[in-house]
């Protein structure tokens, strides 16, 4: 059955859900942003069906809404659902990476025909706006469903009916649960990133070399703080309270690191290292956590033209489908490594062999 749906606010991951929607069936598709050209792109791409120019006017007609907006925006929207006359049910959802003070908005309508089920598709990308979206961006990626407490279970299966096309992993947590938990694996490192930037940037006005030297490990730490500062910024200032009590450990943590040096105290030090290297290596097991576990295989080449595409094209032959590839400590003219990670251990098993047979050193994750 063809149902109309709302999304508000056409960026990167708005516009990737309106896409992913699409794969499903016949729905009619509406898209509200305040930026006229990403309206325009949405519209003459067939991302949408339809220009919404009042989003009051429009969230009461439709079946579904999905507020894609930055966090702050999306709590202004939902002030604003809480003062419309709805004549019709409508399901509403948001994708917001901070669920507190959007959830105690939500949970302060009272309108029998509005259902809030509070969502955060944990999935993005290096690239940003409408002209990046993607159907596949959400695949096997974890999204949070954080329902209000007079969300019902049918209400709930709706949703996630909808949004089955994404072929997302769904988790449920309560607000406060999603919020410590994405401050430590996602907020947090943004902060400690930039701080890191800004160290470098600091130490570089003594050694002006330090920008040449600053590939490999600093480069994959510090990747994250080349994100949207905007963006960000609202995410901080959002989840501020937990953010500070992070910082707090942290700085307790840093104390207590220097102390280990200032002693010479190599045996703490070594054992630091140990538990922090075991635990982080077990985050990748496949049984460990939220997260989907995949099986990865580690391949050394060459820093060569074409070296990347020789290996692909070999698995691709055999119609063995990767499912990340990263770069490992690669230099100019010198051996790296690739990370080559699959759904199946069946997959890393073929992939060993037929890279031996071509004479490439392989290893395997355990």
């Amino acid at each position: 059955m063809t149902k109309k749906i709302l999304v508000a606010g056409l960026g990167l991951i708005g516009g990737s859900l309106a896409l992913t929607i699409r794969e499903q069936g016949n729905h009619h598709i509406i898209g509200y942003d305040v930026n006229k050209k990403t309206l325009k792109y949405a519209l003459n791409q067939a991302i949408i069906d339809e220009v919404a120019t009042s989003f009051e006017e429009a969230v009461t007609t439709v079946d579904f809404c999905i507020l894609a907006a930055p966090v702050t925006k999306t709590i202004d929207l939902l002030k604003v659902i809480k003062d419309l006359h709805f004549t019709k049910p409508v399901i509403i959802t948001d994708v917001a990476s901070v669920k507190g003070n959007v959830m105690q908005t939500a949970e302060l309508i009272d309108n029998p025909f509005v259902t809030f089920i509070g969502g955060h598709p944990m999935a993005g990308s290096h690239k940003k706006g409408i002209e990046a979206a993607k159907a596949h961006l959400f695949e096997n990626a974890i999204y949070i469903v954080t329902p209000t407490q007079k969300a019902d279970t049918e209400a709930i299966k709706v949703l996630k009916g909808l949004l089955t096309a994404t072929r997302s992993k769904f988790l449920h947590l309560d607000a406060k649960e999603h919020d410590e938990m994405t401050s430590v694996i996602s907020h947090f490192p943004h902060l400690i990133a930039s701080s890191l930037v800004h160290q470098a940037k600091r130490w570089q006005n003594k050694h002006d070399k330090i920008p040449t030297l600053a590939a490999g490990g600093f480069r994959d730490i510090t990747r994250i703080a080349s994100s949207n500062p905007t963006m960000w910024q609202d995410i901080f200032f959002q989840n501020k309270s937990i953010l500070s009590a992070l910082l707090v450990d942290w700085i307790n943590e840093m104390t207590d690191l220097k102390e280990l040096l200032d002693r010479n105290d190599k045996v703490s030090m070594y054992h630091y290292l140990e538990q922090a290297r075991e635990y982080r290596d077990g985050l990748d097991h496949l049984k460990k956590g939220a997260l989907p576990g995949f099986y990865d295989l580690y391949v050394d080449i060459f820093d060569q033209p074409g070296a990347l595409l020789k290996v692909v094209s070999l698995l691709a032959e055999q119609e063995i489908s990767i499912k990340n590839i990263e770069i490992l400590e690669i230099r100019e003219g010198i051996t790296g490594v690739l990370r080559l990670s699959f759904v199946t251990k069946e997959d890393q098993i073929n992939s060993h062999r037929l890279l031996i047979r071509n004479g490439y050193e392989t290893m395997l994750q355990d």
